[in-house]
């Protein structure tokens, strides 16, 4: 699919056009230069013609500050694989010095530029200034009001390569990964190590990472979509609206992923926010797989630091734990068959006659307690969902069901099923005998 990259200095509005041109709220737009660093990509359409488009941080020549040199190393990677470039400029502000440097790296890549000229809602603003950039005729936009939008659409497919035939899609579904935790305990690395590429920024800053990013694997036929997300830090911690963003999109990460890699730092104690973000995961009834990563730094047998996070971490009792360490390699093999188990169990389906012959025997083996002379009754047991199982038990009074025979019950099918890696769900509802005998 091509590929096309909106590229320029910091604070001209690349992120709100990526949002308007996508049609989503991905990209994190504030006032602030820098907020975006790392690559995000949306695959859009116009007339009939598909492509990916690539919101990139702001491009500035710096020598000064370490995290400002890796942000426009980000954006040039964006470069050399874009197909068409949006110059993305304020009409505001008009041409400026560091509007030139930029333009300098574009000639440089003999690509197809479109220059737009953003904040365009006045009509005193013309474009005639820009034109001594030699790119042709600009294109007035405004990705706040949508402006001009349709224009610069127009300009990019009539830019793009010619459609190629399409490549054989990958078979199965795409499978969501979210990678989540605190702040720098190592998510950006992974996610770099997996992709095999330098995909997000990686500092010993807490918090580098802002906004969701999206790196898509094909492995075996298979499509992954890792979502790397900025680290959750304590809600004391949230100090601006600008951090409260982020981290409302590392929930929705979580959310609308599959399967969660929850990092936590091997060499450190389990903390609250720990806690509290393997309780978003489990909220969300996602799978899971824990990972101890910076084992390399402990001494000795990580066992009783796998034991202690499993104690520490009930309510993920289901979820695989696995010490790695991302700086040497260590146990990263383990990995994508911990995902696939936790994927497989996350889509796993019981056949009726299975289920309801387990639960018979469940039944047989240890009869629900009685309450004040009643008794629970079981009739009937179906899976109405998967993502993760979910079963319905009809019974004469969902009110007789105490916990811990809700509890047993769970057990019994992980004993039969496994479903490791991911939460199941049971639900009971009352149904008579006589409505299921008619």
């Amino acid at each position: 699919m091509a590929l096309v990259a909106l590229v320029g200095r910091p604070n001209v509005g690349k992120s709100a056009l990526f949002n308007r041109i996508t049609e989503t709220r991905r990209a994190i737009v504030e006032d602030t230069p820098g907020v975006t660093r790392d690559r995000l990509y949306e695959d859009t359409d116009w007339n009939g013609r598909t492509f990916t488009l690539v919101d990139t941080g702001g491009i500035w020549i710096s020598d000064d500050d370490d995290l400002l040199s890796m942000t426009r190393a980000q954006t040039e990677i964006a470069l050399n694989d874009a197909d068409v470039i949006v110059f993305v400029v304020d009409g505001q502000a008009g041409p400026t010095g560091g509007d030139f440097d930029v333009l300098e790296i574009l000639r440089r890549t003999r690509k197809p530029v479109i220059l737009a000229v953003n904040k365009a809602e006045s009509p005193k603003i013309t474009g005639l200034e820009f034109y001594e950039f030699g790119l042709g005729d600009p294109v007035l936009v405004s990705a706040v009001h949508g402006e001009g939008v349709g224009d610069l659409l127009d300009r990019i497919v009539d830019s793009l390569p010619p459609q190629a035939a399409m490549d054989e899609e990958p078979s199965g579904e795409e499978i969501r990964i979210a990678l989540a935790g605190r702040p720098n305990v190592g998510k950006s690395s992974l996610l770099n190590t997996l992709t095999g590429e330098e995909r997000t920024l990686v500092t010993p800053i807490a918090g580098t990472t802002r906004d969701v990013v999206d790196s898509v694997l094909d492995i075996d036929g298979q499509r992954y979509v890792i979502l790397d997300t900025a680290g959750l830090r304590r809600p004391n911690k949230i100090s601006d609206e600008l951090e409260e963003k982020t981290v409302q999109r590392t929930l929705d990460a979580i959310r609308n992923a599959d399967i969660v890699l929850l990092l936590l730092a091997a060499n450190d104690q389990l903390t609250a926010q720990d806690q509290r973000i393997a309780g978003q995961i489990h909220k969300a009834r996602k799978g899971c797989v824990v990972l101890l990563n910076k084992s390399d730094l402990v001494k000795g047998s990580t066992v009783p630091i796998q034991t202690k996070a499993r104690e520490e971490l009930k309510f993920l009792d289901y979820a695989t734990i696995i010490p790695i360490s991302v700086v040497t390699g260590w146990h990263l093999d383990m990995i994508w068959p911990a995902i696939t188990q936790a994927y497989q169990s996350f889509t796993a389906r019981i056949t009726t006659h299975q289920l309801n012959q387990l639960i018979q025997e469940a039944v047989h083996l240890n009869p629900p307690p009685t309450d004040k002379g009643r008794s629970l009754k079981i009739y009937y047991a179906t899976q109405v969902s998967t993502k993760p199982p979910h079963f319905v038990l009809f019974v004469n009074d969902p009110d007789l069901v105490h916990f811990s025979y809700e509890r047993y019950l769970e057990n019994r099918l992980r004993e039969k099923w496994g479903f490791r890696g991911s939460p199941i769900q049971l639900s009971f509802r009352p149904r008579s005998r006589r409505e299921f005998e008619q």
